[in-house]
């Protein structure tokens, strides 16, 4: 029993020893101090980074004007081609029923040639003996014109059907031509394909696109929430994904009057013109980004983004401003532009307040007294 006595009352020591240093600890760390900073003058810019791409500012699709399979190619993608240069022929391939309805058409003018050849002939005889009267003669040998002119015509179409031109053309449709002076960015075709002739009911295939690439422009998307911000001429900064370190600027001229709705949000097309230099060679289809200033703002008072608290059911922020010695009081503020660093003030403080810095100063004390800690 006695044993067990001292057992217990040890016990109730070694508790009391334990409770008594435990609290001399606790009440031994120094009170914490919070350190305050005061509004400054800054310049603030709201800027956003449009993500897109280059692109020549006039691509042209050079497309056949009759149908065909491309016989020989004279040019291949990168080389500098003039408007009129020569760059592939065709090979016309006859459509059956298109030919022999051709050859319908000759065979019948032929016929109708031949018989308006004979009344002519009857009918000069009668006139050249005063039997039939001057306005008579002159209607049937209008007849007799009328009938070569479309035998002609006839075996003029059998032979662009057959060919792909007039024999002597200057033109040949089955030459493809530039129809403007660049660069030939892609020959989408190879020799042996059959191509479509572009008409009202067919875009037809295109055989080569071809572009100036010295006049190049930024096409991007912007979210409605920024397009409001954005004015014609105003300057971009465009750093292309394959060049680092690079930038080169541009002038805004085209906003869309109307958006599209991509992954649940409205996107305006954007254009601007790039200001091109020899130093960097700028290829059709590179990924760029650009950063365009929505607003800006010279001195004005502003503070850090990371001092601003927001109030859990009103969502209005507000800070902490000194008052006494590390005593506090929560005002109000009203924001203005922020650029992700500093925020402008527009009511709420003054230009002398001390705003409280939330937490800094008892993270250093904690670190320090660790430290302590770790040298004892």
């Amino acid at each position: 029993m006695k044993i067990t006595k001292y057992l217990i009352i040890g016990f109730l020591v070694f508790g009391l020893l334990f409770s008594v240093a435990y609290f001399a600890k606790t009440n031994s760390k120094s009170a914490i101090t919070y350190e305050t900073e005061q509004l400054s003058k800054k310049t603030i810019e709201k800027e956003t980074v449009i993500t897109g791409k280059i692109i020549p500012e006039d691509e042209v699709e050079v497309k056949p004007q009759i149908g065909g399979i491309i016989d020989r190619i004279y040019v291949k993608e990168g080389d500098q081609v003039s408007s009129g240069d020569l760059i592939a022929r065709i090979k016309v391939v006859p459509n059956e029923q298109n030919l022999n309805a051709a050859k319908g058409r000759l065979k019948k003018a032929q016929i109708a040639l031949a018989t308006r050849g004979k009344d002519f002939e009857r009918n000069k005889k009668l006139y050249d003996k005063g039997i039939i009267a001057n306005a008579e003669y002159i209607s049937i040998e209008l007849q007799y014109n009328q009938a070569k002119q479309d035998v002609l015509n006839a075996k003029t179409d059998l032979q662009i059907i057959r060919e792909g031109s007039v024999g002597g053309s200057s033109a040949a449709n089955t030459n493809i031509r530039a129809t403007v002076s660049g660069t030939v960015l892609e020959i989408p075709v190879k020799e042996g394909d059959q191509v479509i002739e572009s008409n009202n009911f067919n875009s037809g295939t295109t055989i080569a696109a071809i572009a100036d690439l010295s006049k190049m422009i930024f096409e991007g998307k912007v979210d409605e929430a920024e397009v409001a911000s954005l004015r014609i001429g105003t300057a971009l900064k465009v750093s292309l994904g394959a060049i680092e370190d690079q930038e080169l600027s541009a002038n805004l001229k085209f906003i869309a009057p109307k958006g599209t709705e991509e992954q649940g949000a409205v996107q305006f097309k954007i254009e601007a013109d790039m200001v091109l230099n020899d130093s960097i060679v700028v290829r059709a289809g590179y990924s760029a980004n650009a950063s365009i200033i929505l607003d800006r703002k010279e001195d004005v008072l502003a503070l850090r983004e990371a001092l601003i608290q927001f109030d859990r059911k009103t969502q209005e922020p507000y800070v902490e401003v000194m008052v006494e010695d590390q005593k506090f009081e929560r005002r109000q503020v009203k924001l203005g532009i922020a650029d992700g660093i500093y925020v402008e003030i527009l009511e709420g403080i003054e230009q002398e307040d001390a705003v409280k810095v939330w937490n800094r100063t008892e993270e250093r004390n904690d670190a320090n007294e660790n430290t302590e800690e770790d040298d004892a």
